[in-house]
């Protein structure tokens, strides 16, 4: 299972032939397909969860059986992760607010980290909680500084209830399936998110080379158009993180694996913060 926010890939589930809960493994006659197989690395035969068919061997009835990822699991791992970048912005907002230049290094390497995580094929709890830390102290100076201005004091405090609130109404809104997950849904998604990046990346170049506003994204109604936006992607790649959970737990997936989500919702939820924060900003100018 891997997350689905802006730059991570999905990971499917499903059961074994004899009817038990298995990672990847074929899904059994006549049950629903899992719809995320056909972009399961382990589709092809590597996966290491299932029973070698082919070779007529079985797990011995001794061997100790994979713990299945449970929604404790999700809630306990992703309470950690968030708990870590909460201790990271305390300290950074603390110590970093006037240092910003540590700050820009701390969120690159966070960058970094997520980049690399989202690679490995199993999840790194000491990874994932190392990206947890310096994503907090880039979030943490960040706010410190915006807070000190005295037009936008209080809206890094805003950002953090508006994020809350992004969080209850998409679980919402996925749990009664006003949104509903789909294939299409994804793949659409997916792209507006790329264009996203990439018209967030050409405006940081103008702003680098060109001087200004660089293409005038973050000011104006046309920055809080493209706050919006953002804001609204964020939200329905919550919906997209709610449905991996729920994948890998009625699939079967290794207990590890709630790593991988508690990941994904962190990265989501750090984006919707962020896009808000730059909103509010603009908003309050």
């Amino acid at each position: 299972m891997r997350s689905s926010n802006p730059v991570f890939s999905r990971r499917g589930f499903s059961r074994d032939n004899n009817g038990y809960a298995g990672f990847d493994a074929p899904p059994q006659a006549g049950a629903a397909a899992n719809p995320y197989a056909g972009t399961n690395p382990y589709a092809q035969g590597g996966n290491p969860y299932a029973q070698d068919a082919a070779q007529g061997t079985q797990t011995p009835p001794y061997a100790p059986q994979t713990r299945r990822m449970t929604m404790d699991d999700v809630v306990l791992r992703t309470g950690m992760t968030l708990g870590t970048v909460i201790a990271g912005a305390a300290v950074g907002w603390i110590f970093l607010t006037k240092s910003l230049g540590f700050a820009v290094g701390a969120g690159l390497i966070a960058m970094v980290l997520a980049f690399v995580q989202s690679f490995k094929r199993k999840p790194s709890p000491a990874l994932i909680l190392t990206y947890a830390a310096f994503e907090g102290l880039f979030l943490g100076a960040l706010s410190g500084a915006i807070n000190d201005v005295p037009k936008l004091a209080g809206a890094p405090m805003q950002a953090v209830m508006g994020t809350m609130a992004v969080f209850v109404a998409m679980l919402v809104a996925y749990k009664t399936r006003i949104v509903r997950v789909t294939a299409r849904f994804t793949r659409y998604l997916m792209i507006a998110l790329l264009g996203f990046v990439l018209l967030s990346l050409v405006n940081v170049l103008f702003m680098a080379f060109g001087g200004g506003d660089g293409l005038g994204f973050r000011s104006g109604g046309l920055g809080i158009l493209f706050g919006v936006v953002g804001v609204v992607l964020g939200a329905l790649c919550l919906a997209l993180d709610f449905k991996q959970v729920e994948d890998g737990i009625a699939y079967g997936a290794p207990r590890e694996e709630s790593w991988l989500a508690a990941f994904g919702l962190t990265v989501t939820l750090a984006w919707i913060y962020m896009e808000l924060l730059r909103l509010i900003s603009i908003l309050r100018d």
